[in-house]
């Protein structure tokens, strides 16, 4: 479970965000909105501990993620609003570097059948700097899904997509909520998925 209380962050004598609370459980998503300028990806990198805050506290599993973050970083997938995946690389390189780093056990034909989904399968020896933004962000997709960690935690996962691919990270999603994942994510698009909780930063 991530719980977070009373989070503040001020900076240069500026409320950034104030009273954020949250609390999410297994199968519980969590959309971040607000207007561009207003603090949604500050407030994840709180979150994530790579912005100390001003006040407020972050638990995951009961524990501080402060002086337990090891734990927490290890349970958690962070996709951020730029392409992590290595430009240079082939779209099959980079799928696995992220299966042999995270010691993954998705298996090959499952991460073929994703590609297939996907419409990535005429890609696979493609260099990743080729790819238009929305291929980069089902790319990114496959990294969630590989990496097979229990919290997902994403800015702007829906940025470039059409609606086809809307739909399959909406269905995604719903998959990883029903094995009891968690997901906490910002974005300016509000998807039609059963359950999610929106917290408004202004």
């Amino acid at each position: 479970m991530l719980l977070i209380n009373n989070l503040h962050l001020i900076r240069s004598n500026k409320i950034i965000f104030n009273n954020i609370n949250i609390a999410a459980s297994s199968g519980k998503i969590i959309l971040i909105k607000g207007r561009n300028g207003s603090g949604k990806t500050t407030l994840i990198k709180t979150i994530l501990n790579i912005i100390e805050p001003t006040n407020g506290e972050i638990f995951w599993l009961g524990k501080r993620t402060k002086t337990n973050i090891f734990k927490f970083y290890k349970d958690t997938t962070y996709i951020i609003d730029k392409s992590t995946s290595v430009n240079n690389l082939t779209v099959l390189e980079n799928i696995y570097f992220w299966k042999n780093f995270s010691s993954s056990a998705v298996s090959h034909d499952s991460i073929y059948k994703l590609l297939e989904i996907l419409e990535l399968k005429e890609y696979l020896n493609k260099q990743v700097m080729y790819l238009s933004l929305g291929e980069i962000k089902k790319l990114e997709l496959i990294r969630l899904i590989i990496e097979e960690k229990k919290l997902w935690i994403m800015d702007e996962p829906y940025n470039n997509l059409d609606t086809n691919s809307i739909e399959i990270f909406n269905q995604t999603f719903s998959d990883h909520l029903n094995k009891g994942g968690i997901i906490l994510f910002s974005s300016h698009f509000q998807p039609n998925i059963i359950g999610l909780e929106v917290i408004l930063v202004n």
